[in-house]
């Protein structure tokens, strides 16, 4: 007696299941709502973790200014750090890096600077470089009351992308001295953001050479590395930036 062959799956084309699920507005309207609840406790999160954190931060800062190179070892162990700083006058520049500090706006954490300190050095007429990161009021902000705890729909609604404060928004033809990032407003290579989000909470590690290293290798760095003697760069002057399409 024979049997029928039974189909190997896949055989007959079925529809996915997956495909078409529709959302409807109301359901739409309610997710929507969940998130911002959850932007909202984020938020309140990061403030509260950042007030107890700055204590820390501080008694970390009296322990490390008596360690040699803190700073340059962890910044140098970052792989974006590293691959911005490859030149070897800006290594020798932050080798006379003394201390390195981020403060946040207590309301509003998201936002920062970056502030760097030097001890007397052939490179910088300033002993302290900073670079502010501050995000545009949308408007419409001024009207809003804040809740209890000081939030507003703005707020929830912070986009980097979209507010923040970037009165250049050219990149540079070249990189060229990581201390351009100093000079100008715009943060095009995520220096700042990551100086901020990635070295100072997790100096330590970065310093320890405790973080995964993914290394960001270009065909052409051996070449830069055989030019770093032969050109002079300045590491107070960015490079000329590319012309704007029209």
């Amino acid at each position: 007696m024979s049997g029928k062959k039974r189909a190997s799956p896949g055989a007959d084309e079925e529809k996915n299941p997956l495909e078409g699920v529709e959302l409807s507005d109301e359901d739409a309207k309610r997710l929507q709502e969940i998130q911002k609840q959850i932007e909202r406790v984020d938020l309140l999160i990061e403030r509260h973790s950042q007030q107890q954190l700055l204590p820390v931060y501080e008694r970390r800062r009296a322990v490390v200014k008596a360690i040699p190179k803190f700073w340059p070892v962890a910044l140098m162990n970052n792989p974006l750090i590293s691959f911005q700083a490859q030149h070897n006058i800006d290594r020798i520049a932050l080798s006379y890096l003394e201390d390195l500090w981020v403060t946040r706006d207590p309301k509003e954490p998201r936002c920062f600077t970056v502030e760097f300190y030097f001890k007397q050095n052939p490179y910088f007429t300033d002993s302290v470089l900073k670079k502010e990161y501050k995000y545009i009021t949308p408007p419409g902000a001024a009207d809003e009351t804040p809740d209890a705890d000081g939030l507003t729909p703005s707020m929830l609604d912070f986009s980097w992308e979209r507010d923040y404060e970037d009165e250049e928004s050219d990149m540079p033809a070249e990189a060229g001295s990581f201390f351009n990032f100093f000079e100008i407003a715009s943060d095009p290579f995520d220096i700042g953001t990551t100086i901020a989000n990635e070295v100072f909470p997790n100096a330590t590690d970065h310093f320890l050479g405790n973080i995964p290293n993914d290394d960001l290798d270009t065909d052409e760095e051996s070449e830069e590395d055989d030019d770093d003697d032969a050109e002079e760069i300045d590491l107070e002057e960015p490079r000329p930036k590319k012309q704007k399409k029209e």
